[in-house]
């Protein structure tokens, strides 16, 4: 599906980005009912009002407060059927859900702004240098404010 995705946007065919390299593991510090969750979500989640996303190569992230309810976030893939996810921006980004399982105590709590961003990004090189290295960069400052102990990506 995504090579015939990409073939379809006239780019070469598509090849798999591979990682060398294991990326470091990193223990919990805490249980997760004493955690404070990042959410950052690759389905295209951005907040009523700011710029949407461009199908090709967006490698931006859009800064989503925690606070404001899923019906005010909307989403731009080419990537996914977004008739589901625009219903319910929780099945790409599942804010509302993460505030649930605060209440239940599953988790202690979640990070006062998530992350948005566009997954399918073609260019490795470009996900590489620009998205990855912006992500985190947003939750190593959450990190270090104290906001935030473990981040929970939710690709698409």
């Amino acid at each position: 599906l995504t090579r015939a995705q990409y073939d379809e946007l006239g780019y070469p065919p598509y090849q798999w980005a591979e990682r060398p390299d294991t990326p470091p593991w990193t223990p919990f510090r805490a249980p997760m009912s004493e955690s404070k969750v990042a959410l950052i979500g690759s389905g295209g989640a951005y907040l009523s009002g700011q710029v949407a996303f461009h199908w090709k190569d967006d490698t931006g992230i859009r800064r989503i407060p925690t606070s404001e309810p899923a019906t005010d976030i909307r989403v731009t893939h080419f990537a996914y059927d977004l008739v589901p996810a625009r219903e319910d921006p929780n099945i790409v980004f599942p804010v509302d859900r993460l505030r649930e399982l605060v209440d239940l105590g599953v988790i202690g709590g979640l990070a006062p702004t998530a992350i948005g961003c566009m997954g399918g990004i073609y260019s490795t090189r470009r996900t590489v240098e620009e998205l990855a290295p912006a992500v985190v960069a947003e939750v190593l400052a959450m990190r270090d404010a104290g906001e935030v102990d473990v981040a929970l990506l939710v690709p698409v």
